[in-house]
C-alpha cells in the first residue's frame, strides 16, 4: 500500500528544488470537509484507557471457532455501536434548533488508501454480531485501498472510528466528521505494569488509549463520559461482544 508520505518523497525526488506540491483532488476535499467541521462544531474531548488483554489473547480462539479473523477494529466497531445503541445522542446531528437522532447507527472507520484517506461505513453496526462486523471490515478495508468502494458504502456515517495504533501512535484526538457528531480516536495496545493490591504483584497488561472528541451542542461531558465508560468496559469484557 502507497502512504501518503511516499507520495511526498517521490515528489520531492522528482524535483529536489521544488517547494511545492499540488493537492489532490481527494485531499482538498477532505480539508475542506474537515475545516468546515472545525470551524463549525463546537467540540470537546475525553480520553480513556481500556484494559485489552483478554480481548487480544481471545483473538486468536475466535479465528479457529468463528471462523473469521477478528481485528482489534472490528471489536472497537462493535463496542461503538452497541454503545450508541444505549446513549444515542452520540449519533445525534444538531438541525436548526432540534437534535435529530439519527435512524441507523452507522460507523464510519478511517482507511489509510493509496488514494487518500477513505472512510467505508458499516450500516447497523449495532444490530449485527462480531463475525459479520469482522467480514464486513475486511471486505470494505480490500476495496478502499483496491479503489473499488461504491458510493453506498462511503454514505451514512453517524459516528466516527479512527484507529492508529497499528502506526504505532499512543493517543490522539480526532476531528468529528461533518455527518457525526462523534468520533472514537484508538491508540496502540501498549504493555503497562499494573500493580494488583489483591496479590500484592505486578502484572504486566495490554493498555489502549480511547479519545472521544463530541459536539458540545448535542451532548454533555456527563453523557459523554458514561458512553466512553460504556465502551471501555466492554472492551475490557470482550465476552460480551461474541
Amino acid at each position: 500500500m502507497i502512504q501518503q508520505s511516499e507520495i511526498f518523497i517521490e515528489a520531492f525526488l522528482d524535483n529536489p528544488t521544488k517547494k511545492h506540491i499540488r493537492l489532490t483532488r481527494i485531499q482538498k476535499l477532505i480539508g475542506d470537509r474537515m475545516l468546515t467541521s472545525k470551524l463549525n462544531k463546537p467540540c470537546f474531548y475525553i480520553c480513556s484507557k481500556a484494559d485489552i488483554t483478554e480481548l487480544m489473547a481471545i483473538r486468536p480462539k475466535l479465528r479457529k471457532s468463528l471462523g473469521v479473523k477478528i481485528t482489534t477494529n472490528a471489536f472497537y466497531i462493535h463496542a461503538l455501536g452497541l454503545a450508541v445503541q444505549k446513549y444515542p445522542l452520540a449519533a445525534g446531528k444538531v438541525e436548526g434548533d432540534k437534535i435529530k437522532i439519527a435512524e441507523r447507527i452507522n460507523v464510519g472507520f478511517a482507511v489509510n488508501a493509496p488514494q487518500g484517506l477513505v472512510v467505508p461505513v458499516i450500516k447497523d453496526a449495532g444490530e449485527k454480531t462480531l463475525p459479520d462486523i469482522a467480514r464486513e471490515e475486511a471486505l470494505l478495508t480490500y476495496k478502499a485501498r483496491d479503489n473499488k468502494l461504491t458510493l453506498e458504502e462511503i454514505e451514512g456515517e453517524t459516528v466516527a472510528l479512527s484507529n492508529l495504533g497499528a502506526y504505532g501512535i499512543d493517543c490522539f484526538l480526532g476531528i468529528v466528521p461533518p455527518p457525526a457528531s462523534t468520533i472514537l480516536a484508538v491508540g496502540n495496545a501498549i504493555a503497562t505494569p499494573i500493580y494488583q493490591s489483591e496479590s500484592n504483584t505486578i502484572t504486566v497488561r495490554k493498555i489502549v488509549s480511547l479519545s472521544m472528541a463530541a459536539d458540545h451542542r448535542v451532548m454533555n461531558e456527563v453523557y459523554a463520559a458514561e458512553f466512553l465508560n460504556f465502551i471501555t468496559q466492554e472492551l475490557q469484557n470482550p465476552h460480551r461482544l461474541i
